[in-house]
């Protein structure tokens, strides 16, 4: 069955996180039942943090600039969410066959053929979640988009975030996903033009579609593995999100 996709709010219309989170679990309780058929979220939220179960104290912002800061029940650490950036909440259920590290890794591929889309070479990095472009002349290894999920009662919750024309100076104030030696950047920053939020949906829905029909798919070759997180003192602001 095809997923729905619902547009919650972009732009003027950006959806507070905690209301977000209170559709997601309303959604997540219909898709469990039965009685409203896989659906992904997509959105963009006002400045916030969220901390996943594994945030270490040091890693969270000393100074958020007026950002709340949200404790969330997904894996992994501190991320960041804002304007310019696209949000997405697959409320999926799992096949049987499908197991949690296959449906993120196909979330993966999915954002990696969305970049291929614009122009920007992506894969992922073993040992680290999410989308990544290689280390070159114009700087280090650094994320474009970040993933993290729960999977209750074999549907998922949460999911990623896609950097588009996003202010990337919120990155400075924290520890993004707990990798203090690896940078963070956007498909703007990388194309040298705008690429907004709504440039990139009709791709997201068409990769994400693909990707979550459960088929067969040939996986785009990794870069070098990297350890899950570097380790960084607890300092007022810190150079690099889930």
């Amino acid at each position: 069955m095809p997923l729905d996709y619902e547009i919650a709010g972009l732009g003027d219309d950006a959806v507070d996180y905690l209301a977000a989170w209170d559709a997601q679990r309303h959604l997540h309780e219909a898709v469990v039942a039965g009685s409203r058929p896989d659906t992904v979220l997509l959105l963009e939220h006002p400045p916030v943090f969220t901390a996943g179960k594994r945030t270490d104290p040091h890693e969270r912002p000393l100074d958020p600039g007026g950002a709340d800061v949200i404790d969330v029940d997904r894996g992994g650490k501190i991320t960041f969410h804002g304007p310019g950036q696209l949000v997405g909440y697959p409320i999926v259920r799992l096949p049987d066959h499908v197991k949690v590290v296959d449906y993120v890794r196909r979330v993966e591929e999915a954002l990696i053929a969305v970049c291929a889309d614009l122009g920007v070479t992506t894969a992922r990095v073993p040992g680290r979640s999410g989308v990544w472009l290689r280390a070159d002349d114009r700087g280090p290894e650094r994320k474009i988009a970040a993933i993290g999920i729960r999977v209750s009662r074999g549907v998922t919750m949460h999911g990623f975030a896609l950097n588009c024309d996003v202010d990337l100076g919120w990155y400075d104030r924290f520890v993004p996903c707990g990798i203090a030696d690896a940078g963070v950047t956007s498909l703007s920053q990388e194309l040298g033009r705008d690429v907004t939020v709504r440039d990139v949906l009709p791709s997201v829905r068409e990769h994400l579609s693909a990707y979550l029909a459960w088929q067969p798919y040939d996986a785009t070759p990794d870069y070098e593995p990297r350890p899950e997180s570097a380790r960084a003192p607890r300092i007022e602001l810190v150079r690099p999100g889930a």
